[in-house]
């Protein structure tokens, strides 16, 4: 199970729980049998809407910084292996060259290292960005429609790993919405209005 995945179902379940919490705190009663609901897939909407391409571009593009500058820090390994080559061993030329080689090898494992971090890290940013912006459309629209209460009906995929099924099934509640009004093509469409359709990557 990758990342990101992981990430979505987090973001899927939490989003389903603020909304019942923030329906517990606004109408303690049980709901009752004239209570309009509305349902709404997350993963529909993010992946329907120019969100998910622009994120993919925004994760392209540093993976792109990335490749860059690990290949050009990798052009310098090879050039000071080659001058390595040249010298002979036990000369003080051959250790000060072994130790420029030793400290241009150093500086390669910290650049993979940063940016194996800054991958995770902007993967997040932009889940928790896009979180909140839907959790802000749903919340208006809903008010919108008139609906007492909003439930994440996203449905498992099949096939699927037993991690992921788990992660789905952890957070899909809803197993019949007949009659609900679902909210995920309104979430799409404001999604891609706002500022959370355009992911940018930080520099």
């Amino acid at each position: 199970m990758n990342g990101k995945t992981a990430v979505a179902g987090i973001l899927i379940g939490a989003i389903a729980l603020c909304a019942t919490l923030s329906h517990g705190r606004a109408q303690p009663q049980t709901t009752g049998p004239g209570s309009k609901i509305g349902v709404v897939s997350v993963r529909n909407a993010l992946s329907g809407s120019k969100w998910q391409t622009q994120y993919a571009a925004s994760m392209t593009k540093l993976q792109s910084q990335a490749r860059t500058q690990v290949e050009e820090v990798s052009a310098e390994i090879r050039k000071e292996e080659g001058e390595l080559k040249t010298l002979k061993q036990g000369t003080v030329d051959y250790v000060e060259q072994l130790q420029v080689l030793r400290e241009k090898r150093n500086k390669l494992d910290s650049l993979q290292e940063y940016y194996k971090q800054r991958m995770v890290l902007e993967d997040r940013r932009l889940m928790e960005e896009v979180y909140q912006e839907v959790l802000r459309i749903v919340k208006d629209v809903a008010k919108e429609k008139g609906l007492d209460l909003v439930l994440e009906r996203t449905e498992p995929r099949f096939p699927a790993t037993s991690e992921d099924l788990a992660l789905t099934l952890s957070a899909h509640k809803v197993l019949y919405d007949g009659g609900c009004v679902d909210l995920t093509n309104d979430v799409i469409a404001r999604l891609n209005a706002t500022g959370a359709s355009k992911p940018e990557s930080q520099p």
